[in-house]
Parts: structure tokens; C-alpha cells; sequence
């Protein structure tokens, strides 16, 4: 098969200039799960983006392709012709294969790896050593020797890539973050994140989000999240970190099931409460269902990490304490509001400054949309993006070391840091 031709790295490195803003991109999808409906946005913010094939080795593909990407799944890629004649057309047929190589002989210019967690490293480091720029969703990787390899191999090969923490497109971040460069509360010394992850029993505990070998810790699927923010509030990382947490809940559910042919969507529920009263847990989970998490940043500032799978509520609560002030989100999405007080006093509801949340109606669906948009403008024009792999890198890695910090008896966990060569390399496509 005929590639594209590669510029040089010094090309490379100053444009990333691969596609320029005019040519019809072929978009392959790996994972045809809960997560599959990302991979539509790249029609939505480019018109010559196409979604033109899907790797899914599931037996109900064709059934997830048509509930999930909205088309007919066929078994040979589209020709040119074909692609020209069904491109304005929102239910284009679309090729089905159920293996990587045969997703890269179809000709795929970049690519969604939306697969299980486990499954990130080695397909992304494939992908990249065929030249094809991917968006990878978070996490980047679920060990540290995943971890390194994709950025390793992303490095060697001069190929791009992006990692969808979309959390930085969430617009509480994004308001939060401008609070604190411009000084509003001086200098940040202390960021504590509580997670009140509500869905938990139904998004992680009844598929393989449940088990250590598809995700290794839910620190990871969902504390990566926050663990970036984190870092990027402060513009600094993770170098040391200890924890707490465990089974504490979820193992005292007797009712057990196997999913397999069904994703989180299909048994989601608001009624699914209390927690105890839970139905079709995965019967080998063994990922904790609380954790706490300490971290200690390259700067000096000193940050936690709380994460709980059975509350009532489902939102994230950020607190920023600086040198000058104290700032907290109350809701997470449009319609919620940061406070933010500047002088002392005793108990006060309401802030001294107080800005409206507004934006993200949608959450993450808001935040997808514009990581899509941002990957995509990246590998047509080199565009410089507001997340990029070393800081994915971080976030895993002061997860992992949580988790190791757990299963060890919270013992402090540090780690090695990245290669001198690798920051300089990835920082040039990054928004500073």
C-alpha cells in the first residue's frame, strides 16, 4: 500500500504540517463502544472529514456501527468514487473490519482508538509506526510501560498525536484557570478535587471498567481527568504521591452478571438506588470504589484527590487556594457558578466574586466536540493544542503511583520522568 509521503522531522517539528485545510480526510475508528459516538464530531467540525471504516471485533458490530455511528456496515472499503458519491450523506455506508491491518490497508488517514483501556499502547503504537496521526482517548495508557511506549514511538516517528483529555475544553476549567492567571487569588499553593461520581455503579462496575486487566484502576479511566486539570490549573505535575481506598461498597452486591453484549448506556438508570440495591455487577471486579489521593507538585503547590463510585450526585468539585484568596465551583456545567472570596471572615454562602458557568450545557459532550475540532485543525496546520501527550503522560503516571500507593499500604510512590528530549519535542505543538 502507497503511504503518503512523511516530511522531514525538522518539517515536522516546526508545522506538523501533514494534510493542509482542503483535502479529504479518511477517518478509521478502533472500538465500536460507549465511546464510539466521538468519532462523529469529526464530520461535525470538518466537511472534509469522513468517517470511511471501523475496526470492532465484537459479533454484534454491525449492530453497535448502526446504533452507535448511525451507518451500514459493509465489508470493503469504500472506493473514491463511492466516498464522493455518499460523503454528504449522514448515513454512508461505512467499511467494517474486525483487525488493525486491515483497518490500515484500507488507506486511513487518521485515526479514533476509542477501544478498552487496555488495549490503548499497542494499537496506537501501531498506528503511529505507520505514519497515521491518531486521537487517542484518555488514558493514555494503563501501565507505565504503556505509557512510555506510545510516547517513545510518537516521538521516533515524528508522528502526531492527541490525547482527548477534554476536560480542558470543559469551560469551569478553562474559567477557573483564567481566575488564576490572572491573579485573582495570587499565588496557588493547594487545588483539592472531590469526584462524586454518582453513575459509578452502572458507567464502571457491571463491564470491564470493573476489572484491574482492562483499566487497572478507576484512578486511571476516571481520575485521569481530574489529575490533569489539576496539573494544568497550576502548571505544574505530579512527583509524589500517596493513597487510600478500597472495596468498600460494591462487593457487598450479591447480584452478579456478565454484559457482554450490551454497553453502559443499556442499563443506565437514575432508579438503580441505593447503591446496595444495585443489580448485574461484573462478577470479577476487583477495582476500588473509593480512593484518596495525595500529590505533591514540581512547583510546591500540594494537591488531593477524592473519588467516590456511590454518591447521590454526579459532578466534580474543584478548590484553589492561593495566596490571596480561595476559589470553588458549585456545579460543573452550565448553570453552575464560581465562587471566590478575597477577604476574611467566618462562614459567607456567597462570594465576593461569583462568575456564571457558561458554555457547556453538555458537558462533555461540549468539551468532545471542540477536542475533535482541535486534533483535527492540528494534523491539517499544525495548530497548536491546549493538551499534549506529556501532560497525558503525567496524569497516568501520578494515577498508576496512587494505585500502587493503595495496593501497598499507602506507601509514597515516585517515579522516572521523562526523557529532557521528549518535553522539547512534544511542547512545540502546545498552546503554553
Amino acid at each position: 500500500m502507497t503511504r503518503k509521503t512523511i516530511p522531514t522531522e525538522q518539517e515536522q517539528i516546526q508545522e506538523f504540517n501533514w494534510f493542509g485545510k482542503d483535502r479529504e480526510l479518511k477517518v478509521g475508528v478502533i472500538g465500536c463502544g460507549a465511546r464510539a459516538h466521538l468519532a462523529l464530531n469529526a464530520e461535525k467540525v470538518d466537511p472534509n472529514a469522513h468517517l470511511v471504516a471501523v475496526c470492532e471485533p465484537h459479533r454484534l458490530a454491525e449492530k453497535r456501527i448502526q446504533t452507535r455511528l448511525k451507518r451500514q456496515a459493509i465489508d470493503h472499503p469504500l472506493s473514491d468514487i463511492e466516498l464522493t458519491a455518499t460523503k454528504s450523506d449522514d448515513a454512508a455506508p461505512i467499511y467494517h473490519c474486525e483487525t488493525l491491518p486491515e483497518l490500515i490497508a484500507s488507506g486511513i488517514d487518521v485515526a479514533f482508538v476509542l477501544s478498552p483501556d487496555d488495549t490503548h499502547a499497542e494499537i496506537t503504537c501501531e498506528l503511529l509506526q505507520q505514519k497515521i496521526p491518531v486521537y487517542l482517548e484518555k488514558p493514555l495508557a494503563i501501565t507505565m510501560e504503556g505509557a512510555n511506549a506510545v510516547l517513545t514511538t510518537a516521538y521516533e516517528t515524528k508522528t502526531p498525536l492527541y490525547v482527548g483529555h477534554n476536560m480542558r475544553h470543559m469551560q469551569v476549567v478553562r474559567q477557573m484557570r483564567e481566575e488564576i492567571r490572572k491573579g485573582t487569588i495570587g499565588e496557588v499553593k493547594a487545588v483539592w478535587c472531590r469526584h462524586f461520581v454518582g453513575a459509578g455503579g452502572d458507567f464502571y462496575f457491571k463491564d470491564w471498567h470493573a476489572q484491574r486487566e482492562h483499566v487497572n484502576s478507576l484512578l486511571l479511566q476516571k481520575a485521569a481527568h481530574d489529575i490533569d486539570v489539576i496539573h494544568w490549573l497550576t502548571g505544574q505535575h505530579s512527583t509524589e504521591v500517596v493513597a487510600m481506598g478500597g472495596q468498600t461498597l460494591y462487593h457487598q452486591v450479591k447480584d452478579r452478571a456478565r454484559h457482554e453484549d450490551e454497553l453502559m448506556w443499556d442499563w443506565y438508570s437514575n432508579d438503580n438506588w441505593p447503591p446496595l440495591n444495585q443489580t448485574g455487577l461484573n462478577p470479577q471486579m476487583d477495582v476500588e470504589d473509593l480512593s484518596m489521593m495525595l500529590m505533591k507538585l514540581t512547583g510546591g503547590v500540594f494537591a488531593s484527590y477524592q473519588q467516590c463510585h456511590y454518591t447521590p450526585d454526579y459532578w466534580r468539585n474543584y478548590t484553589v487556594i492561593g495566596t490571596e484568596g480561595r476559589m470553588e465551583n458549585f456545579g460543573d456545567t452550565q448553570g453552575g457558578v464560581i465562587k471566590i472570596w478575597r477577604h476574611r471572615m467566618g462562614y459567607q454562602a456567597e462570594g465576593d466574586l461569583e462568575i456564571p458557568i457558561v458554555g457547556d450545557e453538555g458537558g462533555h459532550s461540549d468539551a468532545d466536540l471542540l477536542t475533535v475540532k482541535e486534533f483535527l485543525e492540528f494534523v491539517r496546520t499544525g495548530k497548536a493544542c491546549d493538551t499534549n501527550p506529556v501532560s497525558a503522560w503525567h496524569a497516568v503516571a501520578a494515577g498508576i503511583g496512587a494505585t500502587n500507593s493503595i495496593r501497598h499500604g499507602s506507601t509514597p510512590q515516585t517515579w522516572d520522568q521523562l526523557p529532557a528530549a521528549y518535553l522539547t519535542y512534544f511542547d512545540k505543538y502546545t498552546n503554553q
